[in-house]
C-alpha cells in the first residue's frame, strides 16, 4: 500500500506564508516524552512553537478556542470531544507561520507531533482553521494512512445560502492557509449544482495543495461548463469568512 504523498509537483513559490494552528487538550508531563518516529515526524518545524496553557490561564485567555462563536460551532458539531477538551487541565498550542515550501514535510512533521501528544496524555484536538474538534480516536482515524496528505483531510468545503437572500448557494473552503494558498469561493450556485460545485472546489483545493497557483483572470475548466469559471483573486487575511485570501468564482447562469 502506498504511503502518504507529501510532494508538491506543481509548486512555484508564492509570497504568502503557510500558517499552522492546533490546540491539543489533555494532561501532560512537564517534559512529554514523544515517540515521533512512530508518527513519521522529525519534530516541529523551526517556525512552529509549542506553548503550554494551564487551566488557570485558560479561564482568562482571549484566544480560547472553546469559547465564542468558534466554541459554539465546535460544541454543536462534536459534543463528546468538546466536553473532553473542556474538562482537560491544560492545553498545548502549536502555532507558526512558514515560508511557502516545495514539499509538505512541514505539515507531516507537525501532524506527527500532534499524534505523539495524543499518545502522551492528549484527549482532544481543535483545528480552528477548519472549525473542527476531534477526540483522540477520531484524530487517529482521520490522520493515518495515505489520506492524511490529501486536501480533504485538511480543508473544509462548506455550503451556505447567499447572504443577500438569493436562492443560490455559496460553496467555499476553509483551511488553505495551511498551504500558503488562497481559499476558494464559488458564488451564485443553483441548488441543483451544489454537488458539482463542491467537486470543483475540492479539485481546486487539491491542485493548490500540490503547489499550483491561479492568477487573477485565469479560467478554470469544469466538466459540463463550456465557459469555465473565471478566477478573481481577492480578500484579506482578516476576512472572518476565510481568515485568508481567496479565489472568487461565480457559477455561470443557464
Amino acid at each position: 500500500m502506498a504511503g502518504p504523498d507529501w510532494s508538491r509537483p506543481h509548486w512555484s513559490r508564492d509570497e504568502a506564508k503557510a500558517m499552522l494552528v492546533y490546540f491539543v487538550f489533555g494532561q501532560f508531563a512537564a517534559e512529554p516524552q514523544l515517540d515521533l518516529s512512530r508518527h513519521e515526524s522529525r519534530g516541529l518545524p523551526q517556525q512552529v512553537e509549542m506553548r503550554r496553557i494551564p487551566k488557570a490561564m485558560l479561564a482568562h485567555w482571549e484566544g480560547h478556542p472553546l469559547r465564542g462563536a468558534l466554541g459554539g460551532i465546535l460544541r454543536d458539531a462534536n459534543p463528546g470531544a468538546f466536553e473532553a477538551a473542556r474538562a482537560a487541565p491544560e492545553c498545548l498550542m502549536l502555532r507558526g507561520e512558514l515560508p511557502d515550501a516545495e514539499s509538505l514535510d512541514y505539515l507531516r512533521d507537525t501532524l506527527g507531533v500532534v499524534a505523539a501528544l495524543l499518545d502522551a496524555g492528549g484527549v482532544a484536538v481543535v483545528d480552528p482553521q477548519i472549525l473542527e474538534i476531534f477526540s483522540a480516536a477520531e484524530w487517529g482515524a482521520r490522520y493515518t494512512g495515505a489520506a492524511r496528505a490529501l486536501s480533504r483531510s485538511h480543508v473544509a468545503i462548506l455550503c451556505n445560502e447567499e447572504a443577500d437572500g438569493a436562492i443560490e448557494q455559496w460553496v467555499h473552503t476553509r483551511g488553505m492557509r495551511k498551504f500558503a494558498r488562497p481559499d476558494i469561493s464559488i458564488r451564485r450556485v443553483p441548488g441543483t449544482e451544489v454537488q458539482r460545485a463542491g467537486v470543483v472546489a475540492a479539485q481546486l483545493a487539491e491542485m493548490q495543495v500540490r503547489g499550483m497557483r491561479f492568477g487573477d483572470g485565469s479560467v478554470v475548466e469544469a466538466e459540463g461548463l463550456p465557459t469555465g469559471l473565471r478566477v478573481a483573486r481577492g480578500g484579506s487575511l482578516d476576512d472572518p469568512a476565510f481568515n485568508n485570501m481567496h479565489l472568487e468564482l461565480v457559477w455561470p447562469k443557464g
